[in-house]
This record gives C-alpha cells, structure tokens and sequence, in this order.
C-alpha cells in the first residue's frame, strides 16, 4: 500500500504535469525570463509550481517548502523539495523530454519520492526502505559494472563559468572513449530514474541543485 505522503507527492505531480500539457499549446504566448545564462524560467514552471504547492499544502499545511522558483517557505521537520518542470529549455523548445520531481524529508532524510514525466504518464515512486516502482512495478538499477558495455547519461556544465568546461570535457572525452555510449536528455530527474530502472547504466552532472536530484537520488538508493 502506497504511503499517503508519497499519494499526495504523486497527486501533486500529476496536477503540476497537467498544467504543463495545457500549456504546450501556448508555448509562443509564455512569459520567459533569463535566471542566468542558459538558465530560464516560463509561466509554464510557476503556474506548474503552485498546482504541486497548493496540493501538498492542502493536505499537509504545516509542512515546509523548498521550491525551485519560489524557493524556501515555512518551517518543519518535514521539507517537500519540488522542481515544478525539470526541462525547461527542453519544453520550451517543444523537446519531449521533462518532468515534475517532488521528494519528502523528515529531519534531512529522504524518505518519498515521485517524478512524472507527463507525456509519457510514466510515474516513478519510492518510499525508503520499501524499493523504488516504475508504474507500480518494481524497478532496479543494471548492476552493469563494465564500462565497455555501459550507456551513460550526462548533463553539460552550460550555467557554469569557463573554468567548469575542460575538467567536464576531459570526463566526457574519458566516457566516450570507454563506454557503449554517451546520453544528454536535458533533464537531470529523468536521467536519475533511467539509472534506478536500467536505462541508463550510470549518470554524471555538475552543479545540480537539491531540487535536481532529490527524488531521482532516493528512487536509485531504494
């Protein structure tokens, strides 16, 4: 049986989601605003953001909230930790690929998660301790340990200073000379729960924020 914390980070996933596909048909109408380079925020995000808040909030409201755009509200042993469209760049180019994370902590520890990718109404759910699902079917990680055989996901260092490219760019030639293959999808969550369910073998990113790999870190571990 589903924990009720992680029913309502679902039903507030599916609700974000929902807004998201609404909108795709006004994409040329959103507001867009640069949070710095490479880095951008839409209506899309804010009017998906208070669909997940205002369904967490109304069935816990003493709980906290930690908000990619809003950011930090309230305080509690219990923190939702929310990226409202982990895509953005994606969805904004009409680029199928992007999600909505929420993950729960209890005094710092994560303990429910749920990314929904909504064009493909897939949900991918975990509760510490008790295994991470796929649609409700149990999901694990390849276990592949040989490189040569492995398929690897990546994020590129496009917000980050010009020091942060050679470093990445030295792992990215090392990944590509000893491995299957190199994947960049454009979303950080995702790619966490391709890890956890064996469609990608490993993952690797710099300058992720919590909101970017909370809920994709607990579905790996679990």
């Amino acid at each position: 049986m589903m924990h009720a914390m992680l029913n309502v980070a679902v039903m507030a996933a599916r609700r974000g989601g929902d807004t998201l596909i609404r909108n795709m048909n006004k994409l040329q109408k959103l507001n867009v605003e640069q949070k710095g380079r490479n880095d951008f925020v839409s209506d899309a995000d804010h009017i998906a953001e208070k669909a997940v808040i205002e369904t967490i909030l109304k069935h816990y409201p003493e709980h906290a909230i930690l908000a990619e755009e809003s950011g930090q509200q309230g305080e509690s042993d219990y923190v939702w930790i929310i990226d409202p469209l982990d895509g953005t760049t994606n969805y904004l180019h009409s680029f199928p690929v992007y999600c909505v994370s929420i993950a729960v902590t209890h005094n710092g520890r994560l303990e429910h998660a749920a990314v929904y990718d909504p064009l493909r109404q897939e949900f991918f759910t975990a509760t510490r301790g008790q295994g991470a699902q796929l649609e409700g079917h149990k999901i694990r990680v390849s276990g592949r340990i040989d490189l040569e055989r492995a398929l690897i996901g990546t994020g590129f260092p496009y917000r980050d200073s010009n020091e942060a490219f050679e470093p990445y760019m030295n792992m990215l030639v090392s990944a590509m000379k000893n491995t299957t293959g190199i994947r960049r999808t454009g979303s950080a969550a995702l790619d966490l729960c391709y890890v956890a369910a064996g469609r990608l073998d490993a993952f690797w990113e710099t300058g992720l924020k919590p909101w970017d790999l909370a809920a994709g870190t607990l579905i790996i571990r679990s």
